[in-house]
């Protein structure tokens, strides 16, 4: 029977449901998708689809380096918006993170978000360490 372990860091928003932060299975790590709550105060970052982009990266980062893993180890990323019109701001954040022919594999989608306010969400799948 196959097993999987919850990763959980104190460095990255607690969990407002009944999910965990990340998950490891089979050598890869499957991170909860994050918003752009700062983990210290548990509200949205101020500011627009950058900075908001940033915390979020900032956030899959914590709950990856928890694990032993990081933000180089991400083969797949999903990204929820929550406009079209976000996309420039969120890609040159995004860019700051990741680089054109070291990138993981993404796929970008509009939808509403919550809670008020958010702009982006991220998923992502890495390599576990």
């Amino acid at each position: 029977m196959a097993t999987f372990e919850v990763v959980s860091t104190p460095r990255a928003p607690a969990p407002v449901g009944p999910y965990s932060q990340a998950t490891r299975a089979g050598g890869f790590l499957f991170c909860a998708g994050q918003a752009a709550f700062d983990p210290e105060t548990g509200r949205l970052v101020e500011g627009g689809a950058k900075e908001q982009t940033r915390q979020v990266l900032q956030n899959l980062r914590a709950v990856l380096e928890a694990a032993g893993s990081g933000l180089d180890r991400i083969v797949k990323i999903t990204v929820f918006l929550s406009d079209w019109r976000n996309f420039p701001e969120v890609n040159a954040a995004y860019a700051e993170f990741f680089r054109a022919g070291s990138a993981p594999a993404r796929s970008t989608v509009q939808g509403e978000r919550w809670p008020p306010g958010s702009l982006v969400a991220m998923e992502a799948i890495a390599l576990d360490s």
